[in-house]
């Protein structure tokens, strides 16, 4: 859904708590946590409470376990070795834009850590029958900026470029650059969106450079220490948890081959290619391919000289089948969705490539938001 089309959405929810999907949340924390007991009582409380108010309370408790499966269950998550580290901020009594802003703000300022980069979530207030919770309308608590030129072209990233007018349309001032911080965009529930610019001492940014070649910095590229999702719901026993921002922290070819490659986002292949001295003019040539691993090596050289937290695609490729291995020893099913498994620079050369996934859908889970 485009962020204007969340703008509006009305402001009450009519639907009630799935009565299954609550009951069969509560049967998994209780099984996978046999000491809380009680489970029957437990179950009697929320079958009432879902009948008198259409839906029920999680426990801090239940929260924080559902937050961690959500994570586990993420089938295009291949960093779900340490879902159970997952930091978990109650935020549920925090309801306006304002306080949404503040919390957005404390959740990067605590996840960055200098550097050493925490995975954390925030939960704010669910959706409930009779009343919209807030939203963050931004798919990431941070992201640049993509401003279009009226030749048609994007100065930043062309990604963002409908959420950027969108910012301007709201009276966001910002500049004309390539990677200028985007406001957040908060949707209360009722009433107007609220703007918010991130204080410049929560955006941790590494400048782009290469161990070999002087030039690299000359390219003025630089991205986000930490990747703070806030664009999904978090789902939990039938309760949408609308606004939950979360984050691990980045693989390097997350930046290196998407973000930066990615011919709809910064394209810089054809840019790191020239000043190589490689052949363009044919694809036999393999300056793609070139270019793509010095964009790599830049982008893993600069996190670690910076300090900040960063993993590479082959290590993180042999945590994913440890963590299904601990997961099949446990005696349940890890769903992985191949194509995203599978690290987007030298796939074949990682051990995830070589092998099939089972990938059904499990609950508690992240789903598309807004």
């Amino acid at each position: 859904m485009r962020p204007f089309d969340a703008l509006a959405l009305p402001g009450v929810i009519e639907r009630t708590t799935d009565l299954r999907e609550a009951e069969r949340f509560i049967r998994l924390f209780h099984g996978e946590h046999p000491s809380e007991g009680g489970m029957h009582a437990r179950l009697r409380d929320v079958g009432r409470d879902i009948a008198r108010h259409g839906t029920y309370v999680h426990t801090f408790e239940e929260l924080q376990f559902g937050a961690r499966v959500a994570w586990r269950n993420s089938n295009r998550c291949i960093g779900r070795l340490y879902w159970k580290s997952l930091r978990v901020r109650d935020r549920r009594d925090v309801a306006g834009a304002e306080g949404v802003a503040l919390e957005c703000v404390a959740h990067l300022r605590e996840a960055t850590g200098d550097g050493k980069i925490r995975p954390t979530i925030t939960v704010f207030p669910p959706d409930v029958p009779g009343r919209r919770a807030p939203r963050v309308l931004n798919e990431q608590l941070i992201r640049y900026a993509g401003h279009r030129t009226r030749g048609g072209s994007v100065i930043g990233d062309p990604r963002q470029a409908e959420l950027t007018a969108l910012a301007r349309e709201l009276g966001w001032r910002g500049g004309l650059g390539r990677f200028d911080v985007l406001p957040l965009i908060i949707d209360p529930g009722l009433g107007g969106p609220l703007l918010c610019n991130l204080p410049g001492d929560v955006v941790l940014e590494v400048p782009i450079v290469h161990p070999v070649y002087p030039w690299f910095a000359d390219l003025g590229l630089r991205w986000h220490a930490v990747p703070a999702i806030s664009g999904m719901c978090l789902e939990i026993g039938g309760v949408c948890y609308p606004c939950a921002p979360f984050n691990g922290w980045y693989m390097g070819a997350e930046i290196g081959a998407r973000n930066l490659a990615d011919t709809d986002r910064y394209d810089q292949l054809p840019v790191v290619a020239e000043r190589l001295g490689l052949d363009t003019s044919t694809e036999r040539s393999l300056w793609r391919d070139h270019a793509l691993v010095e964009l790599n090596v830049a982008v893993l050289h600069s996190f670690e000289a910076a300090g900040v937290t960063m993993t590479d695609h082959h290590t993180e490729s042999s945590r994913f089948l440890t963590h299904l291995e601990r997961e099949e020893k446990a005696g349940r099913t890890c769903p992985a969705e191949w194509s995203w498994i599978v690290p987007p620079i030298s796939g074949g050369a990682t051990p995830v490539f070589h092998r099939s996934y089972d990938n059904p859908t499990l609950t508690p889970n992240f789903v598309p938001g807004h």
